[in-house]
């Protein structure tokens, strides 16, 4: 680990990633490309990256950590359709503000816009889907997926939103990929909007990070909620002082804004 410290510093210099802010596993897999490379040294590594924009690229992806499924745990995303978004309907209208972060290849992005279409949701304004990882990005704006990937999606929903294409593939119709803004985006250095979200999508994101990076991270969320705003997280994770933050939890993984 000689020479580790030091090399973190570099890079967050070098990318804007704040290596300490994750936890073991991020630090395991930025180890274990080191060792692909075949790099003698962290010196070696840092000359790499900044001279090669390709291994630069190829690093940010090889630590993020995407999850490629439309409607995962399909519970919630009924509780979203059936009670959660229906009362922010009734609150706001149909002209509601969301936004998936942690976005990854769009699957989580997309199944929020079928949702949007289904509820008659009005489109401006646009689900915005903000992701670091730039490849991962650029899949999900040309919104096509292999057949595995929706084994959630009702089938009455598959005929109505996506269109078949070769080799056991999908494509995501305009329709839904025209509600979706998505964007390159570091969540840990990019200031987040104000009280501006009716809900917030933050799934399976939070569970790379640090304890740290997590007290940091949840309040700008909140502040980014509007007063009656929802904070949905993954499946894995929970909030302990929800209270401390303002917070009302609403049901399995769900949160809600305290006026």
């Amino acid at each position: 680990m000689q020479g580790y410290e030091k090399f973190k510093k570099k890079i967050r210099a070098l990318i804007d990633i704040d290596l300490d802010a994750y936890k073991y596993q991020i630090h395991r897999r930025a180890h274990m490309l080191m060792q692909r490379w075949k790099c003698a040294n962290y010196d070696e590594y840092y000359e790499m990256l900044r001279k090669d924009p390709e291994k630069r690229k190829e690093f940010l992806d090889y630590l993020a950590i995407n999850v490629s499924e439309f409607f995962r745990n399909p519970s919630i995303w009924r509780s979203l359709r059936d009670k959660v978004l229906p009362d922010i309907i009734k609150d706001r209208g149909k002209r509601i503000k969301m936004w998936s972060a942690g976005s990854a290849t769009g699957e989580e992005a997309y199944s929020l816009a079928i949702l949007a279409c289904e509820l008659n949701l009005l489109c401006p304004p646009f689900i915005e889907a903000w992701d670091i990882d730039e490849e991962a990005t650029n899949i999900a704006l040309k919104g096509v997926y292999h057949q595995r990937q929706i084994t959630n999606v009702p089938k009455e929903w598959l005929e109505k939103y996506f269109t078949k294409v070769q080799d056991e593939h999908i494509r995501v119709k305009d329709e839904i990929k025209r509600r979706v803004q998505f964007k390159i985006v570091n969540l840990l250095s990019t200031p987040f909007p104000q009280n501006l979200y009716d809900l917030i999508l933050c799934r399976n994101v939070m569970i790379y990070f640090s304890s740290e990076t997590k007290k940091e991270l949840y309040p700008k969320f909140i502040q980014a909620l509007r007063p009656g705003g929802v904070l949905m997280v993954g499946a894995t994770e929970h909030i302990y002082n929800y209270r401390d933050l303002g917070l009302e939890p609403l049901g399995q993984f769900l949160y809600k804004k305290l006026v």
